[in-house]
């Protein structure tokens, strides 16, 4: 679906003027699927810290090398995607379908545009489905009807929390909601996450300012209550590190610029 700046369809359940996490995204990705609400907190994004572009490319490259890792390496044949956000280019399904075409993916976002656009992508792919739904409520997630018809949580699952536990305060306990998806699963079950990393770097404090300012949300946190996503879980090498530096495709060529520095993440398995 193309949008017309000057007949902008909207589905139902969507407030055009409240700009959204998934939209804004898919702005900063240079997508059509946004209100000028949305391209409007992409600007001034950009305006406090222009590299951010960048960061959510960086983003999307990190997830891109972890799914490929959990179907190639860690034997992963499920993943459930939360806050997946609006398709675009190598999304979650593509990258785990091209290593095998039965791996089941199930993306989960509370942003009511994601789920028909999703699906238009998803025709007739048995193996892929969406959900629109709050991924703070877990229980109702994890049993969802689209969700339990793809995704067999009797199985070692993948969950990935990449991009989207920053949006949480910690009276809305991000970690305790991580446990709780964690221990719906079996042994073998996969975590994924990050968080933006809280930092004196001028680049973090200015794009945490914004998006407080505009989204009115980004907890950024630091390196020790990131690494407790994964309390109890057995990390994967390299651990707990900057996007940059999670299995990179090539060798790092020098330092990581300030902006690179903002993301943190890592991969864990379940004993």
């Amino acid at each position: 679906m193309s949008v017309d700046p000057g007949h902008e369809w909207v589905p139902p359940g969507v407030d055009p003027e409240r700009p959204s996490v998934a939209r804004v995204h898919d702005a900063l990705l240079g997508g059509q699927e946004n209100f000028a609400s949305d391209r409007s907190v992409a600007r001034r994004l950009k305006d406090a810290v222009p590299e951010v572009v960048n960061l959510v490319w960086c983003n999307r490259a990190f997830i891109g090398r972890v799914v490929d890792f959990l179907v190639r390496e860690a034997g992963i044949r499920q993943i459930i995607d939360l806050g997946a956000g609006l398709p675009t280019v190598e999304n979650t399904h593509e990258v785990a379908q091209f290593a095998d075409p039965t791996c089941r993916v199930v993306y989960v976002d509370i942003d009511p545009m994601v789920e028909p656009h999703a699906n238009a992508l998803l025709s007739g792919n048995p193996y892929a489905a969406a959900v629109t739904a709050d991924v703070r409520d877990a229980a109702s997630v994890l049993g969802h009807p689209s969700l339990t018809r793809v995704i067999d949580l009797s199985q070692p699952t993948a969950i990935l929390a990449i991009g989207v536990l920053h949006l949480f305060s910690d009276d809305e306990d991000p970690h305790g909601l991580v446990k709780r998806y964690m221990s719906a699963l079996p042994p073998g079950s996969h975590l994924a996450a990050s968080n933006m990393l809280a930092a004196v770097n001028p680049k973090a404090q200015a794009l945490e300012a914004m998006l407080h300012a505009t989204m009115g949300t980004g907890y950024f946190r630091d390196r020790e209550s990131i690494a407790a996503y994964f309390d109890g879980l057995v990390p994967v090498d390299p651990g707990v590190v900057h996007f940059p530096e999670w299995r990179p495709d090539e060798r790092i060529p020098g330092p990581l610029a300030s902006w690179e520095e903002l993301l943190l993440g890592g991969v864990a398995r379940k004993p």
